[in-house]
């Protein structure tokens, strides 16, 4: 895939464990865990907002982009 999320690495950052970014989110923590592995096919646009707001990130933070042929 050529989408990788750098989730893991933003909540290192902000020292947030996946516990308490799930309870600010109100998602599950096996849902996060899917998007901080970098196993997520999608996201929505309302999940990465919440993820934004309670991380004090942009979209961007979150993810990169990189060419299959690399």
């Amino acid at each position: 895939m050529s989408i990788i999320f750098r989730l893991d690495r933003v909540m290192a950052d902000r020292k947030m464990s996946l516990n308490e970014l799930t309870e600010r989110i109100g998602l599950t923590a096996s849902n996060v865990s899917i998007l901080k592995t970098g196993k997520a096919k999608a996201v929505r646009v309302t999940t990465l907002d919440a993820i934004c707001r309670e991380l004090d990130c942009q979209p961007g933070d979150l993810m990169e982009y990189q060419r299959d042929d690399q």
